[in-house]
């Protein structure tokens, strides 16, 4: 009978996905993961054919472990707005629950090896990528938002800013304020409501709803 391994991948995953986030992808090597746990460097070698596998697995299982939640509070409700708001929610309370994670999605799939990935991983990446401009494109539809204008305008209210408000305070090293789901909300939100077709007014122009313009002298 086999012995039983005495590290589960999961558990070597986890120490991958901890040097990423303290050293960038750079600092995910074979040894370094099999010195974070105390293995042997040999003992990675059974479980990834090399640091290429190791890194498609460290990246692509973070995406899939976002993206399952992500997804769920696209879908959460039969209003396509209030969707839109919780996965806005979802990005910035998953990036405050994960931020070892969120620090290793702050990169892209090519600081990973993406060039050496194998055709499997290649697959589970395309899949995922996907899956989301599906859900983009069914957000769009379902609010009345068209072309390309519109697309671009639901990712930016529900992947993009919430994005860039995780990105600014993991960059400075600052957790998150307890307000940064409501920013995200109140963000997400004013995209999804206004008109499509409303374009920037004129400069100095006025409808009496806001302050008059700014007059010198």
């Amino acid at each position: 009978m086999a012995r039983p391994s005495r590290f589960a991948t999961s558990q070597l995953l986890d120490a991958a996905v901890r040097l990423a986030a303290e050293s960038g992808p750079s600092g995910v090597t074979m040894s370094a993961v099999a010195a974070a746990v105390g293995a042997p460097s040999g003992s990675l070698y059974h479980r990834f054919a090399g640091r290429p596998a190791l890194l498609a697995e460290v990246w692509l299982r973070t995406v899939e472990d976002f993206q399952e939640g992500y997804f769920e509070a696209l879908e959460s409700s039969q209003d396509p707005r209030a969707g839109g708001r919780a996965a806005a929610r979802h990005i910035v309370a998953w990036s405050r629950t994960h931020p070892a994670k969120a620090s290793l999605l702050l990169y892209g799939e090519h600081d990973f090896g993406w060039d050496d990935w194998s055709d499997e991983h290649l697959l589970r990446a395309e899949e995922g990528n996907i899956q989301v401009r599906a859900a983009m494109a069914a957000l769009a539809g379902a609010l009345g938002l068209h072309g390309r204008a519109g697309l671009d305008r639901v990712t930016l209210a529900v992947i993009d800013l919430p994005l860039s408000l995780v990105r600014r305070h993991l960059h400075g090293g600052c957790p998150l304020p307890p307000h940064a789901e409501d920013l995200a909300e109140q963000c997400s939100d004013a995209l999804l409501t206004g008109d499509e077709d409303s374009g920037p007014r004129p400069y100095g122009a006025t409808d009496g709803s806001g302050p008059p313009p700014v007059r010198g002298g």
